[in-house]
């Protein structure tokens, strides 16, 4: 199964380091990042996790709940959690899945065979409030991941939900912002940006305010 952007994402009921997670009942109301890891220990998905751990207040602020998988067993999870605090210096206080089944692997389409018939890759979810897959990236196995562009790209979407904006490439929170090519009546665009917009370059830029 291949999960595209803008398509639901798929419910499941699994064991996890915290115990039976049902995923739409855990996510709430939250954004939620689902992120897969080849296997308990490795030092790359290590690093990843002590990373996810020390990020809790910037998800906090961004109302975003974290949520790895593992194929391995809970056990397992919570002696490597025991590991990843001891030398990441952090404390792990989100979910591991713990897909033994390989069920949310296949539902999440996290297993491709040319690069291992049973560990995941490195893929990540980004999933809104309404359950709806927003970003979608997969990295390969020895590769770890940036949380720097994660957070990114989780403020240029909620920005673009709460403004009706798009943003440039590079974009950081603060920056110019882009009116999408879907406004453009003038009279909307002066009720819509009220502090004012320049054209410039074929594209206009503004400082965001809520919709009215």
């Amino acid at each position: 199964m291949s999960l595209r952007l803008g398509d639901t994402a798929p419910d499941f009921e699994q064991d996890s380091s915290l115990g039976t997670i049902k995923f739409h009942e855990w996510a709430g109301d939250s954004w939620v990042v689902l992120f897969s890891h080849p296997a308990d220990f490795t030092p790359v998905c290590t690093t990843e996790l002590g990373l996810t751990a020390k990020l809790k207040p910037e998800f906090d602020k961004r109302n975003v709940k974290a949520i790895a998988l593992s194929v391995d067993p809970a056990e397992l999870h919570k002696t490597w959690i025991k590991d990843i605090e001891e030398t990441q210096k952090t404390v792990v206080g989100f979910p591991i899945i713990a897909d033994a089944d390989k069920k949310v692997a296949a539902l999440y389409d996290m297993i491709h065979p040319e690069q291992s018939a049973t560990a995941t890759v490195r893929s990540l979810f980004v999933i809104d409030p309404k359950k709806k897959i927003r970003l979608s990236i997969t990295y390969p196995m020895s590769t770890g991941r940036n949380f720097d562009e994660v957070l990114r790209v989780i403020d240029a979407l909620q920005l673009s939900d709460a403004y009706t904006v798009a943003t440039p490439g590079n974009w950081r929170d603060g920056d110019d912002v882009i009116i999408p090519l879907s406004v453009q009546d003038p009279e909307l665009i002066k009720q819509k940006y009220p502090k004012g917009y320049t054209a410039q370059r074929a594209y206009l830029r503004v400082t965001p305010q809520p919709n009215k």
